[in-house]
């Protein structure tokens, strides 16, 4: 079938030290050959942006779009026509020679007061006209955000959803001997850049979550000998500790609001339940009160229900609940073992991560436990977490040597390794930055 990609009338991104100005409406369409859940990549040309700065812009913008699956880089090689004004309409026939369905021109500039200037448009190559054009300005420490916006943009012009690329991942970096592994809480945008480590190491620290609506975690800590629930500000480095629960606590993740953190809480019968607490007042309500282990709680992105496992059915199955915790219902009924569902930030679908026949597998299922599909498989991997779009997943992999960190798409056909230096292993995924 054919999947008609409608541009939107206009593309804005704000950032933090970024402005942008918009012009120039889309009045075309392209479109992208969908089959049976393969995507034919659509074939895009980025020569260099012009500029000092211009050919690291447009490389970042050039991998963005080309990792997303859904945009096939013309090899430069090709280019029949070279650039030199980018801001006047290109040879189109020149492009369509080649089979580009949308060029990309651009320049990178300094501005008197020191900033950078980065400026792009979108040629519909087919209908002989700009689909868009904007322009950004940006001190040096934000040259990559640039890029990742305008990605973004381009994205959403030819997708007519959100883009991904402005967005950072937390994740545990994993250092040293397999036997005394070194630990440390890390921050790097989505693509592997600008790692930046938040804790020294000196403590175990796992499952860190993202604030949806500020530049905050939650995660958990072993450095006073107990699991304990810490939020802590990113730009600024505020700690605090959530709770001093008796027993241990697992997994937290914050609802939608950012206003409460939901964690299972192991007592010492053994079981475990869900329990969230309330930020502002610090008041807990109790969620769950089985015999069994309920545990790895996600919030639908509307804050009315909650995902999560039990094995009060004899094996861990995924459940749903209200967020008040009534009507808990089993929506899981497969072979095999499920653990850290993850309700996708669109609402239609919630990740998982399923243990059976020996291996682990990721897969997506709807909201009622229907139309379960599995988009990756591997010796033991586990983690899954969305995009903010809803159209990619990130989880960790051991292959036998360490945890790295990979990225699939909901076709499960455009798998993709995230480059960092150690071991990684944990990693969730941020909003669009602001």
């Amino acid at each position: 079938m054919k999947s008609i990609l409608k541009p939107l009338l206009m593309v804005a991104a704000m950032a933090m030290g970024i402005n942008a100005v918009v012009t120039l409406p889309a009045r075309a369409t392209l479109e992208l050959n969908v089959n049976k859940g393969n995507v034919e990549p659509m074939p895009i040309a980025i020569p260099d942006f012009q500029g000092g700065l211009g050919a690291q812009i447009s490389e970042i913008v050039t991998a963005d779009l080309k990792r997303s699956g859904l945009f096939a880089p013309i090899d430069k090689s090709a280019f029949v026509e070279k650039i030199t004004n980018p801001d006047a309409p290109p040879r189109f026939d020149d492009w369509k020679i080649i089979n580009a369905q949308a060029l990309v021109t651009g320049s990178v500039s300094k501005e008197a007061d020191g900033r950078i200037r980065a400026q792009y448009r979108l040629w519909d190559i087919f209908g002989n006209q700009q689909m868009a054009g904007e322009q950004f300005f940006a001190n040096d420490a934000n040259q990559r955000r640039v890029a990742h916006i305008i990605a973004d943009a381009i994205y959403e012009k030819l997708t007519g959803e959100k883009g991904y690329f402005d967005t950072r991942v937390v994740f545990i970096d994993e250092s040293g001997a397999k036997n005394a592994r070194k630990k440390r809480l890390a921050i790097m945008d989505q693509d592997g850049a600008n790692v930046r480590y938040l804790s020294d190491g000196k403590a175990i620290v796992l499952t860190p979550r993202f604030s949806p609506n500020r530049q905050e975690i939650t995660y958990m800590s072993y450095e006073s000998g107990q699991p304990r629930v810490y939020l802590l500000q990113i730009e600024t480095g505020q700690r605090e500790l959530v709770g001093n629960f008796p027993g241990m606590t697992f997994a937290p993740r914050f609802s939608p609001d950012g206003q409460k953190v939901i964690m299972s809480l192991l007592r010492d019968d053994g079981n475990s339940n869900i329990f969230a607490m309330d930020l502002r007042s610090r008041s807990t309500t109790r969620l769950t009160n089985s015999t069994a282990i309920d545990t790895s709680p996600s919030y639908s992105p509307d804050g009315s229900k909650v995902v999560f496992t039990s094995d009060r059915g004899g094996r861990a199955q995924i459940y749903v609940m209200g967020a008040d915790g009534s009507g808990q219902t089993r929506i899981s009924f497969g072979d095999g073992v499920y653990s850290t569902p993850v309700w996708s930030p669109r609402g239609d679908l919630i990740a998982f991560t399923k243990q059976t026949g020996g291996e682990f597998q990721i897969g997506v299922m709807k909201t009622d436990g229907s139309g379960e599909r599995i988009l990756s498989s591997g010796f033991q991997q586990e983690g899954p977490t969305w995009a903010p779009n809803g159209r990619v997943l990130m989880f960790f992999r051991d292959s036998g040597g360490g945890p790295k960190l990979v990225s699939v798409d909901l076709t499960g056909r455009n798998e993709q390794p995230i480059p960092t230096a150690n071991f990684a292993s944990d990693p969730a995924w941020s909003p669009l930055l602001e």
